[in-house]
């Protein structure tokens, strides 16, 4: 394609070039807009959460990718000198490097969107699901660095200067990898951890874990740290090595079923059987109770009081702790309604002795006389 005269004037090579430059981009956002509503068409044909994700997630990257193609594809029709031609080419195909590993950045995230699909976090038990988001989050993030690593090594490595220096690096390969070796160890170590925790488990995304003596739930794992959901809404940051390295209480590790417990201590004239009876009451009123565990025991008896223990199990940690407090609540309020008794007293024994009954005043002594 050469565009010298327009009209019978002839164009200079500088706006000729723009001229091509022009058009080619144009042909790019004209075939990027048919290729937009031809994904609506297909979601309005066929509403599937695949062609909507397409059009969110590739979009943006499909409207300049498709505009540099066309633009490095008409850089042979253009009239310039070898330096700007070079220069230009190197640009574009920087460009469109980068585009392109963004472009397949967002295709894994439209892969995971669509395994999130099938294994919804909302369902009561879903330790299943808990586990394969594990794995499909640890597993997106490890794609994504890979594709930027080797974006980022295509770019540089497109540079002679590089490449010069990337053969004299491959003479020195023994020494430098053991600097290097050293260098990332830490970082080879979290790696490895997360590798070990995405795919032996002994954490998952929404787990309920006690760390650090915080309970919280599992909200993200990186390849170098974990973000626990702190009850009040703050955000405990560990490594990821934490998990491999210490000791920890997971709460949900087989099952999200626990069991909760509610401790009072009381006097020992305490009616149990009639605390079995409001307990069962209590629970059968809650729809938090999984009506599985139900049981009143005395646990420990002590110098003053009774330590009774009232044991229920819910479906998770969250209503296992609600649950705990409404039995807690409800049998302190039934105690001192129809049991005032048994609320924990101190009792005390006054005993008199043989010189002096009890209710008798001491016998009345005179103050000494004070000496003069």
């Amino acid at each position: 394609m050469q565009i010298d005269t327009i009209f019978g004037y002839h164009l200079p090579h500088l706006l000729q070039n723009i001229i091509i430059g022009f058009i080619a981009i144009l042909l790019g956002l004209i075939a990027r807009i048919i290729l937009r509503l031809v994904f609506k068409l297909l979601a309005r044909l066929w509403p599937l959460h695949l062609i909507h994700s397409t059009i969110k997630y590739l979009g943006g990257p499909i409207a300049s990718f498709l505009p540099l193609m066309f633009l490095n594809g008409s850089l042979d029709y253009m009239k310039m000198d070898l330096v700007y031609f070079n220069g230009l080419n190197k640009a574009i195909e920087i460009a469109l490097i980068i585009n392109f590993a963004i472009i397949l950045v967002r295709i894994v995230k439209i892969m995971e969107e669509q395994f999130y699909l099938h294994f919804d976090l909302n369902k009561e038990d879903n330790l299943k699901e808990r586990k394969v988001r594990t794995q499909l989050q640890f597993v997106r993030k490890f794609l994504v660095s890979v594709i930027i690593i080797i974006a980022i090594s295509v770019v540089l490595l497109s540079f002679e200067s590089m490449r010069k220096i990337g053969t004299g690096l491959l003479t020195g390969v023994g020494i430098g990898g053991i600097i290097i070796g050293f260098a990332a160890q830490k970082s080879l170590g979290n790696l490895l951890a997360g590798f070990q925790i995405a795919f032996t488990q002994p954490i998952r995304i929404d787990d309920v874990l006690i760390v650090e003596g915080e309970w919280g739930r599992v909200e993200e794992i990186t390849l170098t740290y974990v973000v626990l959901n702190i009850w009040d809404q703050r955000r405990l940051i560990l490594p990821i090595t934490y998990f491999i390295e210490k000791p920890f209480q997971n709460w949900t590790r087989v099952s999200s079923q626990l069991l909760g417990t509610v401790f009072l201590y009381l006097d020992y004239d305490t009616p149990i059987q009639p605390l079995r009876e409001k307990l069962t009451e209590i629970l059968e009123s809650s729809p938090l109770w999984d009506k599985r565990v139900n049981v009143v025991q005395v646990t420990d008896s002590k110098q003053g009081s009774i330590e009774v223990r009232f044991l229920m199990s819910a479906r998770n940690s969250s209503q296992a702790f609600d649950l705990r407090c409404i039995v807690r609540e409800e049998m302190l309020a039934h105690i001192r309604s129809y049991f005032p008794e048994s609320l924990p007293k101190t009792r005390v024994s006054i005993k008199a002795d043989d010189n002096n009954h009890f209710g008798q005043m001491p016998p009345f002594t005179e103050p000494p006389q004070s000496l003069e």
